[in-house]
């Protein structure tokens, strides 16, 4: 998402800033920096960036920028810049779910969340990002699903993302193309972040890997995407829509030099969230989500995408 460093932004309480037990003969940390740029960061440096921040409903970041840089940055062109990084040309994906409560589930997240992964691939969704290139080839809509593993421990908080890094570490055994996301579905709720999940990266070992982090939003109306098609429960909905986020950004944008992103820092999940074109939107497994949509530069340049929050019509939903 945004890559402004946010320095005053303490959204939830118990920020474990400059906390870590980070064992660094097999965890490396990414550098908190993209292209000498500062990016957008709520663990104060400690760990890799937190890049894709999946704002919560009405919260807004920006709200104190001056009128100045308001303006300005609506006399920008609203389409990405390329910066000269790497893209995923697919995903080798794998979800982790944390939390004493996952060891006796019996509701549907987890399936329905493996069947999310699975229908995603080859789906006209996860073509939404298929125009986008980079140093290593162009983002394919192929993708592979690996399932899923559970850590009954207790998990934590996304304040420090070296612990998030360290959780896939332990649980998983990367891909060494380099091309795996692995979620780390917590059920630790939001309280008081003003954040939904986020994408990040890292190495384990010299392994480089793509990662991210959702709160458990059962309840949560600042993160609901408000389906009501009743096929799923309210928190599987809701960690699937932040799901299409995170991961489009991944693979637009995964690591450093930075790839996709526009004027003010803002990736194509970024840039169409909360926004959706179509009630429900069809996987390749023929299962149905209630899904964002995805910023194009090319719809916006043709004038056939929908309008995001700021009117802009670049989102396309890939129904």
């Amino acid at each position: 998402m945004k890559r402004l460093l946010l320095l005053q932004i303490c959204c939830a309480t118990g920020f474990a800033f400059g906390q870590t037990t980070t064992d660094a003969n097999t965890l490396q940390i990414a550098t908190p920096t993209q292209n000498n740029k500062p990016v957008e960061d709520l663990n104060d440096k400690v760990g890799p960036p937190m890049l894709g921040i999946h704002w919560a409903r009405g919260f807004e970041p920006n709200a104190r920028a001056s009128n100045e840089a308001q303006t300005k940055a609506q006399t920008r062109s609203p389409n990405m810049t390329y910066h000269g990084g790497k893209i995923m040309p697919t995903a080798i994906t794998q979800t982790i779910f944390w939390g004493t409560s996952w060891g006796s589930y019996t509701g549907d997240k987890i399936t329905g969340m493996d069947s999310w992964y699975e229908g995603f691939n080859l789906s006209n969704y996860a073509k939404t990002s298929d125009e986008y290139t980079g140093t290593n080839g162009q983002v394919g809509s192929s993708t592979t699903h690996l399932g899923h593993v559970i850590d009954p421990s207790a998990s934590a908080d996304g304040a420090n993302s070296s612990t998030i890094l360290g959780e896939v570490c332990k649980m998983v055994s990367p891909s060494t193309s380099g091309n795996g996301y692995y979620a780390v579905y917590t059920d630790t709720p939001r309280g008081s972040a003003g954040y939904c999940a986020y994408h990040s990266y890292g190495t384990c070992g010299s392994t480089p890997v793509q990662f991210a982090y959702f709160f458990k939003l059962d309840g949560d109306s600042g993160c609901d995407p408000a389906d009501t098609s009743g096929l799923h429960s309210q928190g599987l909905a809701a960690i699937a829509n932040v799901s299409g986020h995170e991961l489009s950004e991944a693979r637009s944008d995964p690591a450093s030099p930075a790839a996709w992103y526009d004027s003010s820092g803002n990736e194509n999940g970024d840039k169409c969230a909360w926004t959706f074109s179509t009630p429900l939107v069809t996987f390749s497994n023929n299962t149905q989500w209630k899904t964002q949509g995805e910023w194009s530069n090319a719809a916006y340049t043709a004038g056939t995408g929908y309008a995001n929050s700021s009117g802009q019509r670049g989102c396309i939903a890939g129904k």
